[in-house]
């Protein structure tokens, strides 16, 4: 009979070290889960973070571009309007010339 309590302590003891490395594993998957969430979490936080900047630049840049847009526009209207006073006064100073 000692035999037979002697194996079986054995065999408790190995179930219980069976265990407990079951147990460490869980653990150790556990945390290797949360690190790879954490940086899965902080990568799409610095995603979010580089397209909300992104966004804001190309409303920025897209501000200048209407501005340069409407500045162009308003200084050929007046190159336009300028060329259109010109040809007039001349029109107008041939017109007061008597004929040579």
């Amino acid at each position: 009979m000692g035999n037979q309590e002697e194996q079986s302590l054995e065999e408790s003891k190995r179930s219980e070290k069976r265990a407990a490395e079951v147990a460490e594993q869980l653990t150790k998957e556990q945390a290797r889960k949360k690190a790879y969430l954490a940086r899965e979490q902080a990568i799409e936080e610095a995603q979010k973070e580089k397209e909300t900047k992104l966004s804001e630049k190309r409303a920025t840049e897209e501000v200048k571009a209407l501005a340069r847009e409407q500045a162009r526009r308003e200084a050929y209207l007046a190159r336009e309007k300028a060329i259109a006073e010109a040809q007039e006064a001349r029109r107008l100073k041939a017109k007061k010339q008597p004929p040579e």
